[in-house]
């Protein structure tokens, strides 16, 4: 029997290819963006598409308990295509914003709808310096910098807001550097993760997994990938097939 998803973010880069993957595994979808014109696009993957500004709270509690999901998954993020460098300064600090006040209201309607579960996108290059490769356990880096300790700073707000979600239980997917279909590259910084694969995680964190954080990467040196591997039965090599 499937579930019923509420997907923020749904017409982001892991937004695009997880839809398909958690209705063919038969769960129901409502799909965010904050577009009305990628609505149509979201109708056409087979979602319920719904726009709605994660800042804006009282819209999105009215649209997170009308959708009355039991599962709701943050995949929401404001970088430009490509990540532009010539722009990336300036939405890093909108990206900071969306990780913690729109976390913050996404989990404060999930509350409201009485959704079990919230998985959300981190990433696996905000651990402190020391050894690696890094464990889950390991401090994210509060004594970052410049514009490090802005992007750190949104992803500390997001875990916190993620892991003290009680009565939910939060799931942080600490995502390496995306590459593939609407990523803009086709090839990713360690640790590297293949946008397919980065969905199947937030697919396979719908049914499996206790609350907790996990790193979602491509073998490499900087981050392990023991604990996703055996406890939520992830594989890096998942594609969709084209």
């Amino acid at each position: 029997m499937g579930y019923r998803i509420f997907l923020a973010g749904a017409s982001g880069a892991i937004g695009r290819r997880l839809v398909p993957q958690v209705l063919a595994a038969g769960h129901q979808v409502t799909a965010t963006t904050r577009q009305a014109a990628k609505t149509e696009e979201l109708r056409t993957l087979g979602a319920d598409p719904v726009a709605v500004d994660v800042f804006d709270a009282s819209a999105l509690r009215a649209a997170v308990v009308a959708a009355k999901p039991e599962i709701v998954i943050h995949q929401l993020t404001d970088l430009p295509a490509g990540l532009d460098p010539s722009r990336m300064a300036e939405a890093i600090v909108r990206n900071a914003r969306i990780r913690d006040e729109g976390t913050r209201n996404l989990v404060e309607a999930a509350k409201a709808a009485g959704a079990r579960r919230l998985i959300a996108q981190s990433i696996a290059w905000a651990y402190a310096p020391g050894s690696e490769p890094h464990a889950e356990t390991d401090a994210l880096d509060s004594g970052a910098e410049g514009g490090r300790a802005v992007s750190v700073g949104g992803v500390i707000a997001l875990e916190r807001h993620v892991l003290s979600a009680w009565p939910i239980t939060g799931i942080v997917l600490r995502y390496g550097h995306l590459y593939g279909p609407g990523t803009g590259t086709e090839t990713g910084a360690d640790p590297a993760v293949h946008v397919d694969a980065a969905a199947y995680a937030a697919l396979l964190a719908v049914e499996r997994g206790a609350q907790g954080a996990f790193n979602v990467a491509e073998p490499n040196g900087h981050v392990t990938t023991d604990k996703i591997v055996s406890e939520l039965g992830w594989h890096a090599g998942f594609r969709l097939a084209e």
